[in-house]
């Protein structure tokens, strides 16, 4: 299996490091433009290996249209929120939207066949953008499994329980249109009260600004997520996540990448929406407008609308 990280700076370098730790790459090929990065990253990457006793073959490339032969491809390379911004993720949706298209028309010709996870921000309409320009048969964005573990770890929190014991998702966006889905979420087998549910979604969709103010970026917390994401992927694990596929939701003109529930192997299984309550649906729903519109804004910002 043969995975590559385009973008190795903080959320990207840290996947890679997941996916090297856990053996899910027999080759694992990183790229950025940054002159001496990924080579930089590599060697040490090299080290690692040699103290974990892997003998995954590792690349650097400085050149995206380099890579080539890929497997699996994440897409992590993009201009992120910066300390002291406070911007929202739709917000990149214009610079990150120009990066995005480049790689749609290098990757592509180079890797056939390739499946693609896109982490780059804002990260649903990016992966629309990524699907609209590339025509990639399989691409999806990380959406909101990452706040699907901070929902987790907050309710364990509230509650009083082991986080191995909460269950549940959020879908929608990956940002602001994010819902959790409570009818899914139990907690040692109970459901979270009423007067708890404020204070987890509002830890959930803030707690990013924290973490980015205090520490610089979000890395242990996305890598984490995101290497599950690839693990149930390249290993056929049948994990329920919360990925964001493309689809026809409502009276949407086109599909956009909205994240539900679904069963992800190397192929993607069903998705829970049909099982969940209507007003749930709504919000979902909601959050697929909303991605639309960022998507929108990012094919104004390329002159493609």
């Amino acid at each position: 299996m043969h995975i590559a990280v385009v973008g190795t700076g903080n959320v990207g370098r840290a996947t890679a490091f997941h996916i090297l730790t856990r053996g899910l790459a027999d080759e694992l090929s990183l790229v950025d433009i940054k002159p001496g990065l990924a080579k930089a990253v590599a060697e040490e990457f090299k080290h690692a290996a040699a103290g974990l006793r892997l003998e995954t073959e590792i690349n650097w490339f400085d050149k995206d249209d380099d890579l080539s032969g890929a497997d699996l491809i994440i897409i992590s390379a993009g201009y992120p929120r910066l300390p002291g911004q406070r911007i929202s993720r739709r917000d990149l949706a214009g610079k990150n939207a120009e990066i995005i298209a480049l790689l749609a028309e290098v990757l592509p010709p180079r890797n056939p066949g390739a499946k693609y996870v896109v982490v780059t921000n804002p990260v649903d309409a990016m992966a629309t953008l990524f699907k609209h320009l590339s025509r990639a048969g399989f691409v999806i964005s990380t959406g909101t499994h990452l706040e699907t573990l901070r929902m987790r770890a907050k309710v364990a929190e509230v509650m009083g329980v082991r986080r191995s014991e909460v269950r549940g998702f959020a879908a929608g966006e990956h940002g602001k249109a994010a819902t959790i889905l409570w009818s899914t979420v139990r907690a040692g087998g109970k459901e979270v009260p009423e007067g708890l549910r404020r204070e987890v979604e509002d830890y959930m969709k803030t707690v990013s600004e924290e973490i980015i103010e205090g520490a610089g970026a979000t890395r242990y917390g996305p890598a984490a997520a995101f290497a599950e994401i690839v693990s149930s992927m390249v290993r056929n694990e049948g994990r329920l996540l919360s990925i964001a596929a493309p689809r026809r939701i409502a009276d949407l003109p086109t599909e956009v990448c909205v994240s539900v529930p679904t069963v992800v192997n190397w192929e993607l299984g069903p998705d829970i929406l049909d099982k969940l309550p209507r007003h749930e649906v709504s919000r979902i729903e909601e959050a697929a407008w909303a991605i639309h519109e960022t998507y929108r804004r990012a094919l104004q910002h390329l002159g493609m609308e």
